[in-house]
């Protein structure tokens, strides 16, 4: 309730009612004020405020359209990059893949490369130890077939040796030798 009749008293409070005497008098304070504005506005006026207050405002209307201007310079050149990264970027991802796919196909070429080389190897060390295997089995063969004729001819001299005389025995064992050594080659 203090603070409506706080209000009341402020609205009721005018300054027409503070003037007292005749309005075109230094001492009525309206008067007062109307003459201070006035030569407020005329002062104002003579230093051309409103001119330099509008240049001012003309100026930095300027300096907000070149900086708008320079926004949307920026903005495009920006947009320009921004596309030439992802022309970039899809050139670079196609060069990638592109890399990828012929690494996997020299991989896949070297693994089959490397595949035949070992067939060969494992072909040409197999055939060679087929070589070893029948020359061993060629030299295990002569080996026995001379021991053999050791044993015959020493057999055959001992036998020889109780049946015939000394003269017949040699002619013998020469003619033994002999077809031995034709039987041999």
């Amino acid at each position: 309730m203090k603070r409506l009749s706080v209000l009341f008293a402020l609205l009721g409070a005018t300054p027409a009612l503070a003037a007292s005497g005749p309005f075109f008098s230094f001492r009525n304070t309206d008067f007062v004020v109307l003459l201070a504005f006035i030569a407020f506005v005329l002062v104002l006026l003579y230093f051309r405020v409103p001119g330099i207050i509008g240049g001012l405002l003309d100026k930095r209307a300027e300096g907000i359209r070149n900086d708008l201007a320079e926004a949307r310079r920026l903005r495009e050149e920006a947009q320009e990059i921004y596309a030439s990264y992802e022309r970039r970027q899809r050139e670079v991802k196609g060069q990638a893949d592109d890399i990828v796919a012929n690494a996997k196909r020299e991989a896949t070429a070297e693994a089959e490369k490397a595949k035949r080389a070992l067939d060969e190897s494992i072909k040409r060390r197999l055939q060679a130890a087929e070589e070893q295997i029948a020359s061993a089995e060629t030299g295990a063969i002569r080996a026995v077939r001379d021991r053999a004729i050791q044993v015959a001819v020493s057999a055959a001299t001992e036998i020889l040796g109780k049946q015939v005389s000394g003269n017949d025995r040699s002619a013998t064992i020469d003619k033994a030798i002999d077809e031995v050594a034709t039987r041999l080659n």
